[in-house]
């Protein structure tokens, strides 16, 4: 008994466990939260798929033998004792009891009045005359409290039948033998092989389904390990409308779907709309919503060149399709989009989320196959009062996004940053910024190889910063500057770029001294900042999402499981069985009337605690004042 206790204690926590760390994610999840090592742990103990591991489902197993076997052992027991009044207990053994009474009475026992107080007490009472001419009264209360133990352990069996019916032990059999056999390959549902499938009778599994608005299908995926199964459905469900509600602040509020059940056998479609809590089921099995995402959105797209000054290319693209530029021996998968995008843009700072528009991820991948991923935004951020452009990159997904700021101009477009981008990749003008810099600072009087030499060096500096940025400026000053001299350099390097930086944008854009304002002088260093983080942007263009046509998907839930009334009914069985055992007290009381004058009381209960010593007293008390 203390091993089944001790197992059902264990089953308790793996249910903690299993309810706390979401099960049958993929793989790449769990590595990404636990790391390499505690993975292979924790994927080999079967903490991913708690509810239907092997040593879940024997625990289960013996459970519901061994506590079979002992309500089967002890249900008669009690059956017999709930039935029998134990009328032939002698004077010893009334007076071996641990409460009882002796009393001493001269008098005739009026046995009428003694009943009735029993009875009133919702005392069963039974009355036997003995040979000797003594009277014993034998009463009882409280027997439902036995059945406590009988619903309890009964209702423990019914949970863990019903445990077992959904643990889906028919698959675990079947794979065991090698009749099935998890998918890992990304193929389409319809090239799964069959050893992969599940067939419409299979009697128990949770699987998912994605469903683009206006699409239909008649397949689920049951995620297993790191692969998947495909399960057949008896019926095709179609998505006729996708809705979703938000927040003012952007975040989901509620969403639902309309479905369409197309099935054979039916005449008539059947038309229904879940919402999340509310499934539908049909033939066994319940459709819930789950969740949403996108379903195909169609993207405008207007690429821009980092490296060099070609005019922008305008691409159409959709979520989920991939792209191979002309001359480019680049992949664009794009993967995602996000109509809201809830961020704190202040890190470290109390401040509430807000909404900061669309966005949409993709990666690029070489012919390697290696990739980046990427997320940009099509709206500015407004950070610290100014506007950016938000452009991020990852080299893995356990990394957090490294972002590319741009600024954007007054009219709150990137064409102020390209524009700039791209005077200050003109060398030419480069050139005459760096003679009218050597012009204004070198005086008349010294020879011309002071103003060449002071020109040469604007256009070297001005020349690594654009071919480089400031990471190219820092290793040329380490390879080339003595040490002591370094931190000399680093300003003067830095002061050159400004200057040429400002004098490249008054050219650039005709304006004269007196038009460069503060706001304009920040945007030049904040155009320099996204220059020169271009190079470590790892993409030779930048995505600027200009439209886009939205297309959503619902994401379903379907599950059979036959185990789940069987838990229910044993869980209110346990609740019977508990509520019995604690609120309801048992009692049996003997009351031996001598025939040679006085009387014994004795009591006795199967749990001995203040309320039976109060009851104790209480009886034995109003019994001694009746027969006195």
């Amino acid at each position: 008994m203390s091993f089944a206790v001790s197992m059902l204690v264990f089953l308790g926590i793996a249910s903690i466990i299993g309810t706390i760390l979401k099960q049958n994610e993929p793989y790449e999840n769990y590595i990404i939260k636990f790391g390499q090592f505690w993975f292979v742990f924790f994927e080999k103990i079967g903490l991913y798929d708690v509810y239907q591991s092997i040593w879940f489902l024997t625990i289960l197993l013996f459970l519901v033998i061994s506590t079979t076997l002992c309500v089967t052992k002890n249900t008669p027991i009690i059956f017999k004792d709930f039935l029998l009044f134990k009328d032939s207990l002698e004077e010893k053994s009334l007076l071996s009891f641990t409460h009882h009474l002796v009393l001493k009475n001269t008098k005739k026992v009026n046995l009428s009045r003694v009943i009735n107080y029993l009875k009133l007490e919702k005392f069963k009472v039974r009355e036997k005359s003995k040979d000797n001419g003594d009277i014993l009264i034998v009463a009882k209360k409280g027997d439902f409290q036995r059945l406590g133990y009988i619903f309890t352990h009964v209702g423990v069996v019914v949970i863990c039948l019903g445990g077992l019916l959904d643990g889906n032990l028919f698959f675990k059999a079947q794979e065991l033998l090698g009749y099935k056999k998890i998918e890992t390959l990304d193929i389409p549902a319809s090239k799964v092989p069959k050893v992969s499938r599940l067939d419409i009778t299979n009697p128990s599994f949770r699987a998912n389904m994605t469903l683009a608005e206006g699409s239909s299908d008649n397949v689920a995926f049951v995620r297993k390990k790191d692969g998947y199964l495909v399960q057949d459905l008896p019926f095709k469900i179609t998505l006729k409308d996708f809705r979703i509600e938000h927040y003012s602040t952007g975040m989901p509020k509620s969403f639902e779907s309309d479905l369409i059940i197309s099935d054979p056998e039916l005449s008539q479609d059947i038309t229904k709309t879940i919402t999340v809590n509310h499934p539908f089921t049909y033939k066994g099995i319940s459709i819930y919503q789950s969740d949403f995402q996108d379903g195909g959105t169609n993207l405008d797209i207007k690429l821009w060149n980092l490296l060099n000054s070609n005019a922008p290319q305008k691409i159409n693209a959709k979520i989920f399709e991939k792209i191979k530029l002309d001359k480019d021996q680049l992949t664009y998968e794009f993967n995602d989009f996000r109509k809201f995008n809830i961020l704190n843009l202040k890190e470290g700072v109390k401040e509430k989320p807000r909404n900061v528009g669309p966005s949409v991820t993709y990666k690029i991948r070489n012919n390697s196959g290696q990739a980046r991923e990427y997320i940009s935004y099509q709206f500015p951020m407004l950070i610290d009062d100014r506007s950016f452009f938000i452009s991020g990159m990852r080299e893995t997904p356990q990394e957090e996004f490294k972002y590319l700021k741009i600024p954007a101009d007054k009219k709150g477009s990137i064409a102020e940053f390209i524009s700039f981008k791209e005077a200050l990749q003109n060398k030419i003008l480069i050139e005459m910024v760096a003679k009218k810099m050597a012009n204004r600072s070198v005086k008349p009087d010294n020879n011309s190889s002071v103003k060449q030499s002071f020109e040469d060096s604007v256009n070297k500096i001005m020349t690594l910063f654009v071919e480089g940025g400031f990471s190219n400026i820092a290793q040329n000053i380490d390879n080339n500057i003595p040490a002591n001299e370094k931190e000399k350099a680093v300003q003067a390097y830095l002061k050159i770029i400004d200057i040429a930086s400002i004098e490249l944008y008054k050219s650039h854009f005709n304006l004269s001294d007196k038009e460069i304002d503060q706001s304009a002088i920040r945007f030049i260093q904040e155009a320099l900042n996204a220059y020169s983080d271009m190079f470590l942007f790892g993409s030779p263009y930048y995505f600027e999402l200009t439209n886009y046509e939205q297309k959503e998907a619902s994401g379903l839930q379907l599950t059979k499981s036959p185990g789940q009334f069987w838990v229910y009914l044993g869980s209110l069985s346990l609740v019977l069985g508990i509520f019995s055992m604690i609120y309801l007290h048992e009692r049996k009381l003997w009351l031996l009337i001598k025939a040679k004058g006085g009387a014994i009381i004795a009591v006795s209960s199967n749990r001995k605690n203040i309320d039976f010593e109060l009851d104790y007293k209480k009886v034995s008390q109003a019994i001694n004042k009746i027969i006195q």
